[in-house]
């Protein structure tokens, strides 16, 4: 069945930079939108950004300018790049893909998330 795999979290100093990448895989018909969570500790998932089919882009307002969500299509690949990195984005974070695994079924996916710490 479909599987998504998250990578490239790590420890990073504030100010850094990382690329966050998220593979799908298995059985699949067509990958709709695809995008990033990130949960905190003590704080509810929330939607950090969101990419469609055609690269229609969508951020949390915080990370604007910061964070830039890309696609490969024909890789079934999400990336997110992810610049001046503060503390305050250290969470663990998730991908999310809206995926047609065969004729009508159609869900969302998600992978297992990839931590983020942002410290000194």
């Amino acid at each position: 069945q479909v599987q998504l795999v998250e990578s490239g979290g790590g420890l990073v100093q504030p100010g850094g930079s990382l690329r966050l990448s998220c593979a799908a895989s298995g059985s699949i018909f067509s990958i709709y939108d695809m995008g990033w969570y990130r949960q905190a500790p003590g704080k509810e998932r929330e939607l950090v950004a969101v990419i469609s089919t055609i690269g229609r882009t969508t951020y949390k307002d915080s990370v604007k300018g910061q964070f830039t969500i890309s696609r490969d299509n024909a890789k079934n690949t999400v990336y997110l790049q992810m610049n001046s990195l503060k503390p305050g984005d250290t969470a663990v974070y998730y991908c999310n893909a809206d995926i047609m695994s065969s004729w009508y079924n159609r869900r969302n996916y998600w992978g297992q998330g990839t931590q983020v710490t942002v410290s000194s």
